[in-house]
């Protein structure tokens, strides 16, 4: 870091009243300090010279960054008025400037004694303009502690190879050279904005965070605690761990961070503050270094795509998070030999990554943490696995911003129905529902298994501009414009899909199921396959693992079906949902637009305008067309359960006029 010049402040008004000669008695500064710095001035006795005259020379000196000229004429002000705190304070700033920060600090502390015991009140008025070194060293505590918030709890110092606690960690930065400094600095500017603080903390605890894959032995807390990581045996875990911190120091990085003995596994509360906390501190992480044990020295292009890094759990949001990337082979070389300094800059790199993860480039390098995309997220955790099963869900909290409890030795269906709960519950998104296979003991609405997610998305077909308008002019012919106009109030009305106790409660539009037959097309031994036909709707072949009581109209059956349309509100065309149609908000104004261009008088439905009649009529073209169905059963409590398929239920109404009376919107409790 580079110096801080420090000019003696109030100068001109504290120095002596005493007149030596012409030259100070004219207040000519400039020939004061030509003979104060003069050869044949300089060697005069001290007896014949005045403090003033060597205080304007050292100050001259200090403006032109002369420390060591500036230090000895301080020192004849002292000589020749030692009362006085003038010389110290042009002393401090010599020392200050020359970087000799200890000797600073101590002329310093005699300054504001002088000033303390100085007879003039003017003088013990100014010793208020000056922070003692303990109301300084405070002001630099809480600035640290502040810095720290987001850090791990232990670094590894990578200069003694010693893990440091967070109190061990400001012990070093009181050791260092640049606390010195920085405490130098402020005793002597009282004024001093805390920005200068942080910035000069920021720099000192930059940390390395290593994300890699577990392997073996890892060293943990237990084993290097009150050890130097370096004085080991370079076996298993431990050359990974000497060959990190090495790496991180040739770079000039004082700390570095590893999941492996960084953190107490055996403290749950530690465990889980760590956990909720992982993407903040590799997002704040100053570099991210990725070791691929798998990949050998000056391995080719291709050779990331193929590693099992990619496969983790846990690397995922460890890669997303970070803003620097690094890259290293098995042999702790750089992967392609790219030395740019970031991996992220490198389009090569990320290419292969992008084809490796399917994860789209642009998210790989600026990754964006929240609710936007869940589907789309969920994918990409779908194909990666973790040691610990919970993990699997605990790995996503700062994918998607969640803060939930950690449960050490919960089962993965609980932890992952958690998630995914908070996911629906905070956004609103349905697309977390839109998922092929197994159901959760959680929620029969969500999945098992983050497996599930890994088909894309229910893919139907969408309708062009064209389109729409050819069959709202159809429709404006045979359906009655007050069932368009009630169906679409009663949609607007529908509130957000909600979760409380485990069971959701969702809005939907539902049709109710006439007959469940066993088919005998079915060509999975381990499925059933199902004729269902339900009103208003097109016959529909549904496989699935649970085995369905059948029933029809001639054999009716006390157990009900329901086949459900999932309301998405993007249907009503409200501009505040084609912005962002998983946006939370926008539940509390949906339909407002709609609503205030109906006229109602004394509770009849009185003229409607074109706009409102169109809006009606085109929502009713969106719900003819095909959409992902849940099959529900209901249960002896009265809520419903869902029937998971192993493909998507793709349903459509028959015909979209005769249909809109057979459409019973709802909102349902599934269990």
């Amino acid at each position: 870091m580079s110096s801080l010049t420090v000019f003696p402040t109030h100068l001109e008004e504290e120095m002596p009243s005493s007149q030596p000669d012409t030259t100070i008695a004219a207040n000519d500064h400039g020939k004061a300090i030509d003979r104060a710095t003069d050869p044949y001035w300089s060697g005069i006795n001290l007896d014949f010279s005045t403090d003033t005259v060597f205080a304007y020379s050292s100050k001259a000196n200090l403006e032109k960054m002369l420390w060591e000229d500036a230090l000895l004429d301080a020192q004849k002000v002292i000589i020749l008025n030692p009362s006085s705190h003038l010389g110290y304070q042009l002393k401090h700033a010599a020392l200050h400037g020359a970087r000799r920060y200890d000797e600073a600090i101590e002329t310093f502390e005699i300054m504001l004694s002088k000033l303390d015991n100085a007879p003039e009140m003017q003088l013990r008025e100014l010793r208020q303009e000056y922070f003692s070194l303990s109301e300084a060293d405070n002001i630099i505590r809480k600035v640290i502690y502040a810095q720290l918030d987001d850090a791990p709890l232990r670094l590894l110092d990578t200069a003694s190879g010693l893990l440091c606690d967070r109190e061990a960690q400001i012990c070093a930065f009181k050791l260092s050279t640049e606390y010195k400094e920085l405490l130098s600095f402020i005793i002597k500017h009282a004024d001093i904005r805390t920005e200068h603080i942080t910035e000069v903390a920021a720099f000192y605890f930059r940390c390395v965070m290593l994300s890699h894959m577990w392997q073996g032995k890892e060293p943990l807390l237990h084993d290097i605690k009150d050890k130097v990581v370096y004085g080991f045996n370079p076996v298993d875990g431990i050359v990974k761990l000497q060959s990190f911190c090495k790496a991180a120091r040739d770079m000039g990085y004082r700390w570095a961070w590893i999941d492996t003995c960084c953190i107490d596994q055996k403290n749950n509360v530690e465990l889980q503050k760590s956990l909720n906390s992982m993407f903040i501190r590799y997002h704040h992480s100053s570099l991210t270094i990725v070791y691929l044990a798998d990949v050998p020295a000056s391995s080719k292009s291709g050779a990331l795509a193929r590693s099992a890094w990619n496969t983790r759990g846990w690397t995922l949001p460890e890669f997303l998070a970070p803003k620097i990337v690094l890259f290293y082979q098995r042999d702790w070389t750089l992967y392609l030999d790219h030395h740019s300094g970031n991996h992220k800059e490198s389009s090569i790199i990320m290419g292969e990554l992008e084809n490796a993860t399917g994860i789209d480039a642009h998210a790989l390098v600026s990754f964006c943490p929240g609710m936007t995309g869940a589907r789309e997220k969920l994918r990409w955790a779908s194909t990666r696995v973790t040691i610990v099963q919970e993990d699997v869900a605990y790995s996503l909290f700062g994918i998607f911003g969640i803060h939930l409890p950690v449960i050490c030795g919960e089962k993965k269906q609980n932890a992952l129905g958690r998630l995914l709960q908070e996911i629906v519950a905070q956004s609103g998104d349905i697309t977390a529902l839109d998922w092929v296979g197994k159901s959760s003991d959680f929620n029969s609405c969500l999945p098992a298994d983050i497996t599930s997610y890994r088909a894309p998305p229910c893919a139907l077909p969408s309708l062009s501009e064209d389109d729409i308008q050819t069959s709202v002019s159809r429709l404006q012919n045979v359906l009655d414009i007050d069932v368009a106009l009630k169906l679409h109030r009663l949609l607007d009305d529908l509130g957000a899909p909600r979760f409380a106790n485990r069971k959701l409660r969702l809005p939907c539009i539902a049709f109710l199921v006439t007959e469940v037959r066993r088919s005998h097309t079915q060509d999975q031994e381990a499925y059933f396959a199902y004729e269902v036909k339900a009103n208003g709707l097109r016959d529909l072949l549904i496989t699935t693992e649970d085995k369905l009581t059948q029933f029809s109209r001639a054999k009716p059956n006390l157990q009900t079906f329901l086949l459900v349309r999932p309301w998405d509100p993007y249907l009503l065309e409200l501009p505040d949902f084609a912005d962002n149609p998983q946006g939370m908000d926008n539940w509390s104004v949906r339909g407002s637009m709609f609503r205030d261009n109906l006229s109602v008088f004394s509770g009849e439905t009185g003229p409607i305008d074109s706009q409102s009649h169109s809006r009606a009529l085109r929502l009713i073209v969106r719900l003819g067309q095909p959409f992902g169905a849940f099959l529900l059963a209901r249960q002896r409590g009265g809520e419903y359960k869902r029937i998971a398929s192993d493909r998507n239920i793709i349903a459509q109404v028959k015909e979209v006029a005769d249909s809109v009376h057979r459409m019973h919107v709802r909102t349902l409790e599934i269990s």
